[in-house]
């Protein structure tokens, strides 16, 4: 009696395994007939090492068992459900799917690669510096000694023909005397009935007159001593030009020479500034480009400047050229050795754009998601050029009118790789998709 239990028991389980294994492959069957492929196995969705060869809840997470998928050609896996899957045939082999739910739920958003013309801003710092054209040094051109000095400060603002400061020179004051005589020479020597006398006496006059007009005597001073027939005993030295006394070396009962520089005198109506340019960006600066200038101070307005000059030689340690811009300066606004913000317009070239945040960058390899349809993405390597604001140049890679993802990348890129590798957990080496788990219920990789 008792064996005759124990083997109605036996043929119990015998029949309960029979009848769970074939819902199990009932549940596989129907599944499959209705996308067309065959089950392999399930995976969490969060931990993907953990498998299982029927459906349910991942212990850990809680969430619903993901199906993992053989294509019917035997050449793929691929999943379905919140993680998504590779790519089925007919598109790229490194596509993966991510369902609309999940795109929300990780916030991707969506842009079109364009074509843009629109110029850049090339912005970069300059030193004010004075106009070396517009630069005179005072020199006296005679020996003597400083009497007064009208100038008497650095930044005083002189005016073209200003008294900077008087001289006693013994020299001058010897020509000034043969000027006197030569005048005589030549009246006694007119009435002279010898027509070579009286030219001689003329030439002699001539003669005394240039070499005063030589020391820079002025015409004025040279008819005072004519008229009066008197000496100056002090020559006034005065301003070449108007500008700003940039140095001053001239004082009191100071013996001065031909060699002597008395004074430095700017013109600071229009000034230089001299910016500093990148290499890779000189190429997109010429001369007579715009540029305007912005102070680091509130409340005053942009000036505008124009490219004079770009010079031939790189600096070394920063690896820059220096530009050289010309700009009027009313009020005397800019001062020499101030700092100024130098921003250049470059004119606009023909080029795709993408936004910036939609290319992921891996330090070796720009990599931007373009969207097939239906939630499938692909990521796709692109070589970039420089950046414009918030968008960036791309060079190659993609074509104008593709919807690539803007925003999300980071996380997108993330299933990407978990996707990744579910795949190469679902197939080994030789490219087939790996056989199911037997029954008997979960394992672990």
């Amino acid at each position: 009696m008792k064996r005759t239990v124990n083997i109605a028991v036996g043929l119990a389980l015998l029949g309960a395994a029979f009848f769970g294994g074939y819902a199990i492959r009932t549940a596989r069957t129907a599944t499959a007939s209705a996308t067309g492929r065959p089950i392999l196995y399930w995976v969490d969705p969060m931990h993907p090492a953990y498998k299982s060869d029927r459906p349910g809840i991942a212990p850990d997470c809680g969430m619903d068992l993901v199906p993992v998928y053989g294509d019917p050609g035997g050449a793929r896996v691929s999943q379905d459900g919140p993680g998504a899957g590779l790519a089925p045939e007919g598109l790229p082999a490194s596509a993966i799917r991510i369902p609309a739910e999940r795109q929300q739920l990780i916030g991707v958003k969506y842009a079109t690669v364009e074509w843009d013309e629109s110029g850049r801003a090339l912005r970069t710092v300059g030193t004010v510096t004075f106009d070396e054209r517009r630069v005179a040094h005072v020199h006296p051109r005679f020996e003597g000694w400083i009497e007064q000095v009208l100038v008497d400060f650095t930044g005083e603002v002189v005016a073209a023909g200003q008294p900077m400061l008087t001289i006693y020179s013994p020299e001058m004051l010897a020509s000034q005397q043969e000027l006197l005589l030569a005048a005589r020479a030549r009246d006694l020597m007119a009435a002279n009935p010898l027509a070579e006398a009286a030219r001689h006496g003329e030439s002699l006059f001539a003669a005394a007159r240039r070499r005063l007009e030589l020391w820079d005597l002025s015409a004025d001073h040279i008819e005072q001593v004519l008229t009066t027939g008197q000496t100056i005993r002090s020559v006034t030295i005065r301003a070449p030009m108007g500008g700003v006394v940039l140095e001053r070396s001239a004082f009191p009962n100071q013996r001065v020479n031909p060699d002597s520089d008395l004074y430095t005198i700017a013109d600071l109506s229009r000034v230089w500034i001299m910016a500093d340019v990148f290499e890779s960006d000189v190429a997109s600066i010429s001369i007579g480009s715009p540029a305007y200038l912005m102070f680091p101070y509130e409340g005053t307005r942009p000036l505008g400047a124009k490219v004079t000059y770009v010079q031939p030689q790189v600096d070394p340690t920063t690896r820059t050229l220096k530009v050289r811009l010309e700009v009027a300066n009313p009020g005397l606004r800019l001062k020499p050795e101030m700092f100024v913000n130098v921003e250049f317009g470059i004119p606009g070239q023909k080029r795709l754009v993408v936004p910036a945040d939609s290319v992921l960058d891996t330090g070796d390899r720009h990599t931007v998601f373009v969207d097939l349809g239906d939630g499938f993405l692909e990521p796709r390597p692109v070589d970039v050029g420089p950046a414009s604001g918030d968008r960036v140049v791309i060079m190659s890679g993609l074509a104008a009118g593709e919807r690539i993802v803007a925003s999300g990348t980071f996380l997108v890129d993330s299933e990407s790789r978990m996707q990744a590798a579910l795949g190469a957990m679902g197939r080994p080496s030789g490219g087939q998709p790996s056989a199911a788990p037997k029954p008997g219920g979960h394992v672990h990789d």
